[in-house]
């Protein structure tokens, strides 16, 4: 089934003023903000935001079923060459959609379509825009047809008023989080493109929470929560457009951004505590300690000799020498593949998989 999708602004503020509600944004709210202020005492946010990003992309990518691996993403992006897995690819394209949107609105402070047509151009590796032909329908267990998004006529008015609702008066009386989860769910029953369609829609709730200062950088992962309810998630989107339950849908959305703001100061906290103790160990042990190995190293769980040799402007030979003497330590573990080896922060990896480096979960398979 198909309806005519009427504007957001139709929607009553009263309907989201109750006080389950109200609770579930104040729940939301405060790890929200814990969070931003965890990340904004380490120095170098942007090393952060390059990790955090790719978990991200990781469990973004999952929902639509492109799986990759640690083991493959944490490598190198500039050492992928034409062999490496497609999806892969496809979730470090997700990871660099992320800076390209979070650069326009930090620089802007505006969430465009322009900008939205950007992130999903780099996603999928194309300048088509928005689609031209009707979008595919959505079916049911039995194969019964249960929605169709909107003819393509309709799709950049739509857009139009879905951007026009992204930058309400700052007097309106639906609070942030409201406004995120119900312009994210127009977005995905818009359907403006051919592809990337879901990928694009998560990358814009956390590009909202950053344009209305409720983050400063992008580093909530929400679609971990997602991937982990995935059909209740798709159940409670249907449902809004059968049984009109925009109440219910508002609040799993809370309740994502609640859960995953409090895994996210967990793993900020102890990605920072693991920085500060490799820098001590660095430090007291070695003569080469620089912060600038240590960003390096926490920018990049899998580093190679060369990235290393870029990133200080050292030599190959010193730059071996570093990393075999972090290995000795223990602070880097050496891994081969194929003809490359790897040296890995193995407390970094243990803090974003829960495993050791070099082992294989059932996700990996």
């Amino acid at each position: 089934m198909t309806r005519l999708l009427l504007s957001l602004d139709s929607l009553p503020a009263r309907r989201f003023d109750t006080p389950e509600i109200l609770r579930a944004v104040n729940r939301a709210s405060v790890p929200l903000a814990e969070l931003k202020g965890f990340v904004s005492g380490i120095p170098n946010q942007a090393m952060l935001v390059d990790t955090l990003v790719l978990q991200e992309a990781k469990e973004s990518s999952a929902i639509e079923n492109i799986i990759t691996t640690h083991d493959e993403l944490f490598r190198d992006p500039s050492q992928l060459d034409a062999a490496a897995n497609a999806a892969t690819k496809e979730v470090i394209r997700y990871r660099e959609a992320v800076r390209i949107g979070s650069e326009r609105v930090r620089s802007t402070g505006l969430l465009t379509t322009r900008t939205i047509l950007e992130i999903q151009g780099v996603l999928v590796e194309s300048r088509a825009g928005f689609r031209r032909v009707t979008g595919t329908t959505l079916r049911d267990a039995s194969g019964r047809i249960v929605y169709t998004p909107p003819e393509p006529q309709h799709v950049i008015p739509l857009m139009t008023d879905l951007e026009r609702f992204l930058h309400a008066d700052v007097r309106s009386p639906l609070e942030p989080l409201v406004r995120m989860a119900l312009a994210h769910h127009r977005f995905e029953s818009i359907h403006p493109f051919n592809d990337g369609n879901g990928r694009t829609g998560r990358i814009l709730n956390v590009l909202y929470l950053v344009k209305e200062g409720l983050l400063d950088s992008p580093v909530l992962y929400p679609s971990r929560h997602i991937v982990r309810s995935k059909d209740r998630y798709y159940k409670l989107l249907q449902e809004v457009r059968t049984h009109d339950r925009w109440e219910a849908w508002v609040l799993y959305m809370l309740e994502a951004i609640e859960v995953t703001a409090r895994e996210g100061i967990a793993t900020v906290g102890a990605i920072r505590t693991a920085l500060l103790d490799v820098k001590h160990r660095i430090r007291s042990a070695h003569r080469f300690y620089s912060q600038d190995l240590i960003n390096h190293l926490f920018a990049h769980p899998y580093t190679r000799i060369s990235a290393l040799q870029g990133e200080l402007g050292v030599s190959r030979v010193t730059a071996t020498k570093y990393l075999d003497a972090l290995v000795t330590d223990g602070i880097l573990a050496k891994l081969k593949r194929g003809r490359s080896s790897y040296y890995v922060n193995r407390r970094l990896m243990r803090i974003l998989t829960g495993r050791s480096p070099g082992t294989r979960s059932r996700r990996d398979d």
